[in-house]
């Protein structure tokens, strides 16, 4: 049922100003304008709810028992707008966000902390897929943006570079490759590796990447997340292939990270959003700050090397 704001506002402003004139004025409206909404209220209610004379204006049984509920309908709502507002001035809300897991690892917790400093009151609740998943979960609104690796996307996303991460060998420290800081992929063929599964994000770009040295890689055992390869890793089971960011710092005092080079693999993040959507006030707050921080961490490089 579509509800009459204008006409209830006519009618209670009639009610209190007592006289067309004053109650037009008060709404900064002709009397005409004024008399068109009070008739179209009651021809929607299908009742009379101001009787009127050359002289006078009264409302009749039905209006004044109307008159109160009129009021509160108004409050209402101009509460609720006003609270709206504030809440959008104050970036208040909750926001839910999709992303790869390696993301949730080690990048994503530090923008959320600086976040909830900003933000102590917004709650922030992350959902973690494959970049497949994490298209599904934007483009069906279960997440208001997502953070995915860079590619191809559905046509009704946009995409923004965020950061690189490049792929690196992990291993235990009483792994025949500890000591070492650096190595080819091609030195990788005599040992035992844990490599991304067919299932997750990372093995088609490794597949494409070292396509032109044959079979330069034999998984022994495969994982579909980075966090679980990490684990297997420090049980001792073998050596394994994963983003830089899988590893988070302090974690696993046993483990070293060795850069492999010939080639040098890295694999993009960016956020993914809905073409033509729009964010709450508290999810544009968030993004503007991961936007923030991964410009950033990008102009960190250029001064390092410039000093």
């Amino acid at each position: 049922m579509k509800i009459d704001v204008l006409g209830v506002q006519a009618f209670v402003a009639l009610a209190e100003q007592g006289s067309f004139r004053k109650a037009a004025a008060s709404l900064f409206i002709t009397q005409t304008a004024l008399t068109r909404r009070l008739q179209n209220l009651e021809t929607f209610l299908g009742v009379k709810l101001v009787e009127r004379t050359t002289r006078s204006l009264a409302l009749t049984g039905l209006g004044a028992n109307f008159l109160p509920q009129a009021r509160r309908l108004l409050a209402e709502l101009q509460f609720s707008l006003q609270e709206i507002r504030e809440t959008g001035r104050a970036l208040r809300g909750n926001v839910t966000l999709s992303c790869v897991p390696t993301v949730g690892v080690q990048y994503l917790p530090r923008v959320i902390q600086a976040y909830a400093e900003r933000h102590p009151d917004n709650r922030v609740r992350v959902l973690d897929h494959s970049t497949a998943g994490v298209e599904q979960a934007v483009l069906r609104r279960e997440a208001e943006f997502g953070i995915g690796i860079t590619g191809q996307h559905h046509p009704d996303l946009t995409s923004r570079v965020l950061l690189h991460d490049r792929f690196v060998l992990v291993c235990r420290d009483d792994h025949p490759l500890a000591t070492r800081q650096r190595l080819r992929w091609s030195e990788l063929r005599e040992h035992t590796l844990i490599l991304p599964g067919p299932g997750s994000s990372n093995r088609p770009l490794l597949d494409e990447s070292l396509a032109d040295f044959g079979s330069l890689l034999k998984s022994h055992y495969e994982a579909e997340r980075s966090s679980t390869a990490v684990g297997l890793v420090q049980a001792g089971v073998g050596a394994a292939v994963v983003p830089s960011l899988a590893l988070q710092a302090g974690t696993y005092p046993r483990l070293r990270v060795l850069s492999l080079s010939e080639p040098v693999i890295t694999r993009g993040f960016a956020l993914l959003l809905r073409k033509n959507g729009s964010l709450s006030p508290a999810a544009q707050a968030l993004v503007d700050l991961i936007v923030s921080d991964s410009t950033r961490q990008a102009a960190a490089p250029a001064r390092k090397r410039r000093s």
